[in-house]
């Protein structure tokens, strides 16, 4: 009992340091137009906001966000309690929809001279590729085999478009927070998924499509979405598939800090933008 209760301290002592170097390892920039820097602890912290409606909407939109989050989640826990892959790859075909319903809308308000917002197209656009390739991941994973999970996971994201169009139309501050609360649990799904199978995710190799995407020579779009980084500041290695999911990981609470910092911006800067405004300034 006594060597069980020491193994057991060890490994929750290993599993602290591992989140809190997971945390460190996202430096926010230091630069006078970056978004304001992280609150203490990390990405399970509330998000509290104060807007020109009041409090109570930003309240009651953040509460309606997190049920139909939890909705969703309890749904997938069902159907796919012991199915990872097949479970990540509806994940990530519903993850790259908001990406492109915010472009639908800002492209329609920009055909009307509403409003013209290119970082924010860029971004969102740098976003929607990236969890393509995680999307390209799952599939060289086996995650798509099976035709019940297909027709899940694109009819589910066929709705969910109109519902986030709607909702970015009315509301995008409550679109960005529905957005980052799906980004916290993909973070969350991610990084569970590591501590229980780590060892044997490092005995296998990476898929190949993984390899090519972070080994890249082009990493433009990759550094684009990133939006608390400065640009050539993060590049990840890929020796197995352990790497690939701390990789997918580690994206996911980039697009969670990109989707808080939507909400709290009313213009948001593309990375490289903010890099060449300083390098402009300096010079």
């Amino acid at each position: 009992r006594a060597e069980a209760t020491a193994r057991t301290r060890q490994e929750k002592e290993q599993q602290e340091a591992e989140v809190s170097a997971v945390e460190d390892s996202f430096a926010v920039r230091e630069a006078a137009a970056a978004p304001p820097p992280e609150e203490e602890g990390g990405f399970d912290e509330e998000l509290t906001l104060a807007g020109e409606d009041g409090d109570w909407v930003v309240r009651f939109e953040q509460s309606f966000n997190v049920f139909l989050t939890d909705t969703v989640i309890f749904i997938l826990d069902i159907l796919y309690r012991d199915r990872d892959y097949a479970r990540f790859f509806v994940l990530e075909t519903i993850a790259r929809v908001p990406y492109f319903a915010f472009i639908s809308v800002l492209h329609l308000y920009e055909t009307f001279g509403w409003s013209r917002r290119a970082d924010n197209i860029k971004v969102h656009f740098a976003e929607s590729m990236n969890e393509f390739h995680h999307l390209l991941i799952m599939e060289a994973l086996g995650g798509n085999s099976v035709w019940l999970d297909r027709f899940l996971a694109r009819f589910s994201a066929f709705f969910y478009y109109f519902v986030t169009v709607g909702m970015y139309m009315l509301s995008p501050r409550m679109a960005y927070h529905f957005s980052e609360c799906v980004e916290r649990h993909a973070y969350s799904t991610y990084d569970k998924f590591l501590k229980l199978n780590g060892e044997e995710l490092k005995k296998l190799p990476a898929p190949e499509v993984a390899v090519n995407y972070y080994m890249n020579e082009d990493l433009y779009m990759f550094d684009e979405f990133q939006t608390s980084r400065a640009p050539n500041s993060r590049r990840p290695k890929v020796d197995n598939l352990y790497d690939v999911f701390v990789n997918v990981r580690d994206d996911e609470a980039e697009h969670c800090k990109t989707m808080k910092a939507c909400q709290t911006h009313e213009t948001l800067r593309s990375p490289h933008a903010v890099q060449s405004s300083i390098e402009a300034d300096a010079e």
